[in-house]
């Protein structure tokens, strides 16, 4: 029998969220022999380093899911961390990829990078067409320079260097923090330790209005993985020079009250939902056109209560054992 030749696959950031759904799916492939390196095995921030390891390790493909991330409250405080860590990151990898001859990379962005009041729902077009939402936008637009990293390599060099923005992210390996996470991380967390103490209500920041989209991790792997493998010729006639990135999403929306409904549903709490009206409620809209990604042969399949179903499974088990003070 011939041997299954293997690729060598190098996903960055496979602790995280994203890294660790599209390592889930990865794994299970014959054809792919899986690189990763842990923070204190590889400081991505640090050039050297990461030149050092691209040549020493004949990476065939990089998935770069690193990146420094977090929900408004934690991008407010720490917009120097934000920029400087994201842009060193996609910069070092993507250079030390191009210069030890890796073809084939792909790029994990933000739906941040649109302008705050870009046209409903986001088309890809909408890049760099208005101001930025503020309380994002240094992470925008290192995730912005993560895209025209990747496109002016593929102008000047040749490559295949591609990229995909995600809608909001929720999933296994979420970050929980009770102040730096997301909103659904943040809001479940919050239901869970409100149902354990007895609590008869549970905050929730700003007023409920806003829409949002939420896509379930391992959906998003799985469409990474997607348009990863996608040959250049349908990828290029899909796609711009200058406007190459996909955005990845559902193409369906909710308000967070909504979402907040759905949470009080999932982890059982039967008390009253407040909204705190001083707290900022962010992007008033933020739906994406799915379009490009839906021509390309890819939909979502993981409904929004089917997800933070799996999700609130996941955290009870691994994240919410205790109660909020030993949390």
């Amino acid at each position: 029998m011939n041997q299954i030749t293997k690729k060598r696959v190098f996903v960055a950031g496979h602790r995280g969220m994203v890294g660790s759904a599209i390592v889930r799916q990865l794994e299970v492939r014959d054809d792919v022999e899986l690189i990763t390196r842990t923070s204190s095995e590889l400081d991505l921030t640090n050039q050297a380093a990461v030149d050092a390891f691209f040549a020493q390790d004949n990476i065939d493909e990089v998935y770069l899911a690193a990146a420094k991330v977090g929900g408004i409250h934690a991008n407010n405080t720490y917009p120097a961390e934000f920029i400087y860590q994201n842009l060193m990151i996609e910069s070092n990898i993507i250079h030390a990829a191009h210069s030890n001859d890796v073809q084939h990379l792909l790029f994990l962005g933000s739906s941040c990078i649109y302008p705050k009041f870009a046209e409903q729902p986001m088309t890809e077009k909408a890049l760099l067409t208005g101001i930025l939402e503020e309380t994002n936008e240094p992470y925008a637009i290192a995730k912005i320079a993560g895209i025209k990293l990747c496109e002016s390599y593929n102008r000047q060099y040749g490559r295949d260097y591609r990229s995909v923005m995600p809608t909001n992210l929720y999933g296994l390996n979420d970050n929980f923090h009770p102040q730096n996470s997301h909103v659904i991380p943040a809001i479940m967390r919050r239901f869970h330790e409100a149902k354990l103490n007895g609590d008869k209500e549970v905050v929730v920041w700003g007023t409920g209005t806003p829409m949002r989209e939420f896509l379930y991790v391992d959906d998003m792997a799985a469409a990474s993985i997607h348009v990863m493998e996608l040959d250049a010729e349908t990828y290029e006639a899909n796609t711009e020079p200058m406007l190459s990135h996909i955005n990845v999403g559902t193409g369906v929306d909710c308000t967070i009250r909504e979402m907040a409904e759905t949470m009080a549903k999932v982890t059982g709490f039967e008390g009253v939902i407040v909204f705190d009206t001083t707290k900022p409620d962010g992007t008033p809209r933020k739906l994406m056109d799915v379009s490009r990604l839906t021509a390309l042969g890819w939909t979502y399949t993981t409904s929004l209560e089917q997800g933070i179903n799996i999700t609130y499974n996941w955290f009870v088990k691994n994240v919410g054992k205790h109660r909020a003070g030993s949390l």
